[in-house]
């Protein structure tokens, strides 16, 4: 597969103009604010099975509106309160089965994998968290559920059901407050870099991995693969609503949320990613608000990164931050 996009000497210097709306923080201080007024309701229960060494927990929290999310808490049997990594997984993935997230537990940290609404049948272990709010006429997938208004589109949910996963995971008696960090790959790592942005010092470290939903005008005229051609096709039949989609759409930028972020953060990006560009990865990173920032190059390889090699180097460097 050739390089998908500009060379790395063009990406280190690209700094693109993004849409940003003027209310930008207006919107979401009042979508989180609206969401931390509802009380949390934690219910956690221990899951029997193959995995014995671990402990693993079955987490249902309160998210956006009060709706039920599913998560696996797995962690060392230890009780000391230990640094948390709080896990936001790819596109039409779903929480899975707790044998799929062992590596951070066994590596000493408490791990906590966000299951993510109305998502799950598209690859791994399955999802089991539906999605009760009802959209407009949408696309097939997620990128254009209730795309109408900023106030009605499906990563509102998602984005904060994160910030409240985030809240609640901070108050558990097995966790240490200050030394919680965030992390995903693909719409993981765009989920990440929205906490990062929105929760700022409360977190410890953000780790996005080729992070999706970044620099949306860009990557839509230009990506060749889902998702992003989900919104060219729904604008290729609702052809006058392009503006009204992109301003949307500019609420949720990953590119956006990425200078309001204050933690230090490990990005990566794959030069031959034709589901994410590596053009949008790194207008995220080069807009990062923390100058404690690096990223990993993977030139050789695609959307699927650097996997367990990258995932070695995430816990090296979160380790000389939490540690």
């Amino acid at each position: 597969m050739p390089i998908t996009d500009l060379t790395l000497d063009q990406l280190v210097d690209f700094r693109p103009e993004v849409g940003e709306p003027g209310d930008f923080d207006r919107f979401w201080q009042e979508t989180i604010a609206e969401a931390r007024r509802r009380p949390q309701e934690l219910v956690s229960r221990p899951v029997d099975g193959p995995v014995t060494e671990l402990l693993v927990e079955d987490v249902t929290f309160s998210g956006f509106d009060g709706d039920p999310i599913r998560a696996w808490v797995i962690r060392p049997r230890s009780g000391a309160r230990l640094p948390a990594v709080v896990e936001f997984v790819g596109y039409n993935g779903g929480r899975g089965l707790p044998a799929e997230h062992l590596h951070w537990a066994a590596s000493g940290f408490v791990h906590v994998v966000m299951d993510t609404r109305g998502q799950g049948s598209g690859w791994g272990g399955g999802g089991s968290t539906p999605d009760p709010h009802g959209t407009g006429a949408a696309l097939d997938g997620f990128m254009t559920r209730g795309v109408e208004s900023p106030e009605t589109y499906y990563y509102r949910r998602v984005f904060t059901d994160a910030v409240r996963l985030v809240d609640t995971v901070r108050t558990l008696e097995f966790v240490d407050r200050d030394r919680v960090a965030v992390t995903g790959g693909s719409q993981g790592g765009g989920i990440t870099l929205a906490v990062a942005g929105l929760l700022g010092d409360d977190i410890a470290a953000a780790m996005p991995d080729v992070p999706f939903l970044c620099h949306f005008r860009r990557s839509v005229a230009l990506t060749p693969g889902r998702p992003f051609t989900e919104v060219a096709q729904y604008l290729s039949v609702h052809r006058d609503r392009a503006e009204a989609v992109f301003d949307t759409l500019s609420y949720f930028d990953g590119a956006v949320f990425a200078p309001r972020a204050t933690a230090p953060a490990l990005f990566s990006v794959g030069l031959m990613d034709d589901i994410v560009l590596p053009s949008s990865v790194f207008a995220a990173f080069n807009r990062y608000g923390c100058e404690d920032r690096d990223i990993a190059v993977y030139e050789y390889n695609g959307h699927e990164g650097g996997q367990l090699f990258h995932w070695q180097r995430q816990v090296a460097w979160l380790r000389g931050r939490v540690e």
